[in-house]
């Protein structure tokens, strides 16, 4: 569950192709629906974009049972000149209520390194492809983040490409199979990893987080890591931390 409901609920309606994420009296950032070759995702624009520059990039991986517009609310929250924003929708359909459809990136009871998961990395793997040439992301001109089972796939994707990612963000999510991992890591280990937690998580225990940055510890990676009173959710002490961290790890546009 995400609450973050004064950018959440700019959000909640954007089923369209085309829709502006507005706050009053702020201008409006322009958001866009486009149907990738491999993932259909969500495109947020800064405002006052200029397409001739280098923008750097913040990609969120959305949670088991959610969609693309989930964590898209986070974009003006974040900073609204200074990043082009992408929100991949998750390649498996499934029935979450009457009529309510979410996606999940592994099916329930998949094993963390079945074929949904190898499945899963080949369609990020086309997908960054696609917005590397569709939308000029650079080598390191990225931020790679995920809520749950989003931060559970931006471990295995993103940890194995410190080339690709300037810095990973795991929000209430935990290290999956840590012995395939293990096994992908690059040589050189010093990616820049935030971690927030709730120590109240339901869902996702703490314990794990906690073994989580153990075995990145374990590895030879530094983490920030950061536990809230909270369950599983992202609340405004987890973005008064993560933003400045951002901000820091990969400078908006206007500060290079």
């Amino acid at each position: 569950m995400l609450t973050v409901p004064a950018f959440k609920s700019a959000i909640a309606k954007a089923v369209r192709r085309y829709y502006p994420i507005r706050q009053k009296g702020m201008a409006t950032l322009q958001a866009r629906q486009i149907d990738g070759n491999s993932l259909t995702y969500i495109i947020i624009e800064p405002d006052g974009y200029d397409h001739t520059l280098e923008y750097p990039f913040i990609v969120l991986l959305h949670g088991f049972g959610a969609s693309m517009t989930d964590l898209a609310g986070l974009a003006p929250a974040i900073d609204r000149t200074g990043y082009v924003y992408l929100f991949p929708n998750a390649p498996i359909p499934m029935q979450i209520g009457p009529g309510m459809m979410g996606y999940a990136w592994t099916r329930p009871g998949q094993g963390e390194s079945d074929a949904d998961a190898q499945r899963a990395e080949e369609l990020l793997g086309g997908f960054f492809d696609e917005v590397a040439e569709r939308h000029g992301i650079t080598e390191g001109g990225a931020v790679l983040g995920g809520f749950s089972q989003g931060g559970m796939m931006t471990y295995r994707f993103g940890l194995p490409r410190p080339e690709t990612f300037a810095g990973l963000v795991i929000l209430s999510g935990r290290v999956p199979a840590p012995d395939l991992l293990s096994q992908m890591l690059p040589e050189h280990r010093d990616q820049p990893i935030f971690v927030a937690h709730g120590a109240q998580d339901a869902m996702i225990g703490v314990r794990d987080a906690r073994d989580s940055r153990r075995f990145l510890e374990s590895e030879g990676y530094t983490p920030t890591y950061k536990e809230y009173h909270m369950g599983h959710e992202i609340n405004q002490d987890v973005m008064s931390d993560l933003v400045p961290w951002i901000k820091d790890v990969m400078p908006p546009m206007r500060e290079r």
